[in-house]
């Protein structure tokens, strides 16, 4: 028997780390060489368009002309023009994008010198200076309800949201502040998050948390609402930002332990606010958990993943079944002391998994220079130039463990253990949409830069047959900047086809290889090449995949005689569309026993 496969370099690893692999009909999927699970709730039920164009104060905005891509998501950011989220979703859902992911807040830790909030290199901070008087008005009122009250702990929270009713627990002590330029939520909570519904501060003294959260005019839109009724309009789904917890004062990659209570307080707020506001909104798909972790095989230690539980907890009991998105990041550098393996990183993704989240959406880690594109017979290639501010001038091999392939591969296969156990969740790719540096950067801050189409289109075929859904960081700078914006080259280019993954198949015994891929069409053609060889195929049909895979991707199945290909060579395998429009990034693949 004949196996096609993508070796990763070592002999042993050959039969779990194919590209293109030659199975029987009947080869059970936990060879790796087919990934299947059970149906993914990023299928279910997405928003749909309300109307083929709308026109408010902000333009006419069109539904109809859609040029859909590959990713179908995209994290967007905070803005205080209402139009510029009407634009934003505007071209998202022209590029076929049914998500977006907004980026939120973090909750903090702050100092407090003579009734003043301060920031935390102890200067007042002019976000409060409306609200001065606040906490002097909150310890007050507690000492009335008993003496022996006070305030212990001090957190702010910003947002442009204006908060319901739903937001407050105890009314006598807790309320919103109005101000000039903003309103102010003022909650009051036990430290450990128990938040006692008797809301009786009569008792015996005792110690509160105050979270004083800085909101929109309550004369405002809501921007969450804005947010969700542009998604019902546009067909989007959106994953608004849960709060962010406080960082450990000594490893600012973890979340505190210590102020777990009153995060896990304001989410229960907030969740209930939403529960009251938002139960059977369609575009509401879940919400983002915006702390980042590495995916490691030490994550079972990280006090963050008791943020993601706890979250879960609330977001089960408040709004059941929209699931917790997090989009952790890899890092696949041999040269730091912390980079991981792709086993090690798969046996993160199980760690994270079991903590309640139902999305797990890994940064490919290129756009950083973390981790690499490249075929296992391209390892002693030179680094991609634009990789050289994170590693270096060094080959593939001795720069990284291996290619954002290899580790989406080896988390499909541990989503598949999960779910056969039980555990639920999806694995989506976070393709990052910038380069680790440029002269001219995409944002005020900091060094990153744009990247191009083609580089994007190799980072989707990296992904493979291995993820339910390709989304990218981000919309908002990275696809806007530039003379010519990528948004503006992946809407003229979106029909380039992108090939991600071949298999040798055999039914009714006819010896042939199945491809899939984005924009695979009757008509087109697929070019096989080796060392003195070569042979080019006709598509003449094209089906849906018989196994989850991510949105728009298809299947083509063309008869071809694989014992003319000497073994232990690499075959190129490339894909032209009808209109003559090839595949900038060919799999790489080999024939071995």
């Amino acid at each position: 028997m004949r196996w096609l496969t993508v070796l990763l370099g070592a002999a042993i690893l050959a039969a779990i780390a194919a590209v293109v692999i030659v199975l029987p009909d009947d080869e059970p999927s936990a060879t790796g060489a087919r990934v299947s699970a059970a149906p993914t709730t990023s299928k279910k039920a997405l928003p749909q368009p309300t109307a083929k164009e709308f026109t408010d104060p902000c333009g006419t905005f069109d539904l109809q002309d859609v040029k859909p891509y590959a990713i179908t998501g995209y994290w967007i950011t905070p803005s205080s023009n209402p139009c510029t989220w009407r634009h934003q979703l505007e071209e998202i859902h022209a590029a076929g994008g049914d998500t977006v992911i907004r980026i939120g807040h973090g909750l903090q830790y702050r100092p407090v010198k003579d009734g003043r909030i301060m920031t935390r290199n102890g200067e007042a901070d002019p976000r409060y200076a409306d609200c001065d008087g606040c906490w002097e008005e909150a310890e007050n009122d507690l000492k009335q309800a008993n003496p022996g009250n006070r305030i212990g702990r001090t957190f702010v929270y910003r947002t442009d949201e204006v908060f319901g009713p739903g937001l407050f627990r105890c009314p006598q002590m807790e309320r919103a502040i109005e101000r000039d330029k903003r309103v102010f939520y003022r909650l009051i909570a036990p430290p450990d998050g128990s938040d006692d519904a008797t809301c009786d501060f009569s008792k015996a003294g005792r110690t509160y948390d105050l979270i004083l959260i800085s909101g929109a005019r309550t004369d405002k839109k809501d921007s969450l609402t804005e947010l969700l009724d542009l998604g019902d309009r546009f067909g989007v789904q959106v994953f608004p930002s849960l709060p962010m917890a406080p960082r450990d004062s000594d490893v600012s990659t973890r979340a505190s332990e210590k102020h777990l209570g009153v995060l896990v307080t304001l989410t229960r707020r907030i969740l209930q606010d939403y529960g009251d506001r938002f139960t059977g909104r369609a575009s509401l798909g879940g919400f983002y958990q915006p702390f980042e972790l590495q995916m490691s095989a030490t994550m079972a230690t990280n006090p963050t993943l008791r943020v993601y539980s706890e979250q879960h907890t609330i977001i089960e009991q408040e709004l059941p079944g929209k699931p917790i998105l997090v989009s952790p990041y890899m890092d696949a550098r041999k040269r730091v002391g912390f980079g991981q393996t792709p086993k090690q990183v798969a046996e993160g993704f199980r760690v994270l998994a079991k903590s309640g989240v139902g999305i797990i959406a890994p940064q490919d880690s290129r756009g950083t220079g973390k981790v690499g594109l490249f075929w296992p017979d391209q390892r002693d290639d030179e680094v991609d130039p634009r990789l050289r501010p994170l590693v270096g001038e060094a080959t593939y091999d001795t720069a990284y463990h291996g290619s954002t392939r290899d580790y989406y591969r080896e988390m499909a296969l541990a989503r598949e253990q999960l779910i056969e156990d039980g555990v639920e969740v999806e694995l989506w790719a976070n393709v990052e949409s910038f380069e680790p540096s440029a002269v001219t950067p995409c944002q005020p801050q900091g060094s990153r830069g744009a990247t191009d189409k083609k580089r994007l289109d190799a980072a989707v075929a990296m992904t493979g047959r291995y993820v339910q859904k390709v989304v990218s960081y981000m919309w908002s700078d990275f696809f806007t900047c530039g003379d010519t914006p990528l948004k503006d080259q992946v809407m003229a280019d979106h029909l380039r086809p992108i090939a991600v993954d071949a298999v040798r198949t055999s039914p009714n015994e006819e010896d042939g290889v199945e491809i899939r891929g984005y924009n695979l069409e009757p008509g087109g053609t697929v070019s096989l090449t080796w060392p003195g060889g070569s042979a080019e195929l006709l598509i003449s049909a094209t089906d849906a995949p018989s196994e989850p895979m991510a949105d728009r991707i298809s299947v083509a199945w063309m008869p071809f005689d694989w014992s003319q290909v000497p073994l232990g060579v690499w075959v190129t395998v490339g894909v032209r569309s009808p209109s003559g429009l090839q595949a900038t990034e060919p799999l790489h693949v080999r024939v071995s026993v």
